[in-house]
């Protein structure tokens, strides 16, 4: 018995991160959508992470952190105007992160953890062999999963 729950242990610790990753992304177009779409998706969302897309490839990702980063309006009292004016001044092109750091459905799972664990980022888009977008992976999805553990 105590051999059985080793092979599933193992099989878990081996397990790909297409297993944990969200596949119905939500990400927005890198020449049709604005900053404040943007904002208001992945607030709408209550999402962190957007990726930005030309058709299915993956151009860039953009975080909430980026967006509160460009935002004055909070500091000066006028959170509205002051961030209105940002938002039609700059393109998710001009904030996003370029060609971010991927990876593929069939990564493992402990490798993702890793990566997280060590970068300054907290998602990870998954893509495909030719670069097209297939899901996204968080640090929230690996709590989630590192919960079911236990």
């Amino acid at each position: 018995m105590e051999h059985k729950q080793n092979d599933i242990y193992i099989m878990k610790r081996r397990e790909p991160v297409s297993h944990i990753m969200t596949k119905d992304v939500k990400s927005i177009n890198l020449h049709q959508g604005s900053l404040l779409e943007a904002k208001d998706m992945m607030e709408k969302n209550h999402i962190r992470h957007l990726p930005v897309t030309s058709g299915d490839k993956l151009e860039g990702i953009i975080s909430l952190t980026d967006i509160h980063r460009i935002s004055f309006g909070a500091n000066f009292g006028q959170q509205a105007a002051v961030d209105a004016s940002i938002f039609e001044m700059l393109t998710v092109a001009q904030v996003m992160k370029n060609n971010p750091t991927t990876i593929t459905p069939d990564t493992q799972i402990r490798e993702v953890a890793e990566m997280l664990a060590v970068e300054e980022f907290h998602a990870l888009p998954v893509v495909d062999d030719n670069g097209n977008l297939e899901g996204i992976v968080t640090t929230t999805d690996l709590m989630k999963f590192l919960l079911e553990q236990y």
